[in-house]
């Protein structure tokens, strides 16, 4: 009785489709997986150096306007063209000799006002808000009647910055203590 051998191309055939099939599982379990997280970082770290650059540009605005503002294209505009911007990113400290500049370099190398428009993820814009606060007073004589109603309205006195993709926000609406403050910090 004799056993007939399998061909050897067979064999050849069956080692290519494991190889093929280890490289596939390789790359699927554990290089994909990798890219995956290192692309996770780079966009939340970038995302949240956007944010802290629209902090330092709403600071920059409070402090010449005394309110903050709502729109990103006065915000942008403003940090483009106003001296003062320039003279603070320029600017060195007086007595400790260290530059005044406080906005964070981008990693990708983009223009740094025109990157604080959207994510880089989902390239959704960030989500800008101020607080309005409206105060009536009235004004009533001893027989009841109304003599006159006084209302003012606010603008502008705390901001918030939140990021569209999750990566947190800066600011708050609600409270002055946390008005610079950052979520992830």
């Amino acid at each position: 009785m004799s056993i007939k051998s399998e061909p050897w191309y067979l064999h050849a055939g069956l080692y290519a489709v494991i190889l093929v099939l280890i490289y596939v599982l390789i790359r699927v379990a554990i290089l994909e997986p990798q890219e995956v997280v290192e692309n996770e970082k780079y966009y939340k770290a970038e995302s949240r150096a956007r944010m802290l650059n629209i902090r330092e540009g709403e600071k920059l605005w409070f402090n010449k306007y005394n309110r903050f503002t709502d729109s990103m294209d006065s915000l942008v505009n403003f940090l483009k063209t106003d001296p003062s911007v320039q003279k603070a990113i320029t600017g060195t400290d007086s007595i400790t000799g260290r530059p005044t500049n406080t906005f964070v370099s981008l990693k990708n190398g983009e223009e740094l006002w025109d990157s604080l428009f959207k994510s880089p993820k989902s390239g959704m814009a960030f989500i800008l808000e101020v607080d309005t606060s409206k105060s009536a007073d009235t004004v009533i004589d001893r027989r009841g009647n109304v003599i006159k109603v006084d209302s003012s309205t606010v603008i502008g006195k705390r901001y918030v910055v939140r990021c569209p993709d999750g990566y947190g926000a800066v600011g708050d609406l609600y409270s002055d203590a946390m008005r610079y403050t950052a979520s992830w910090e």
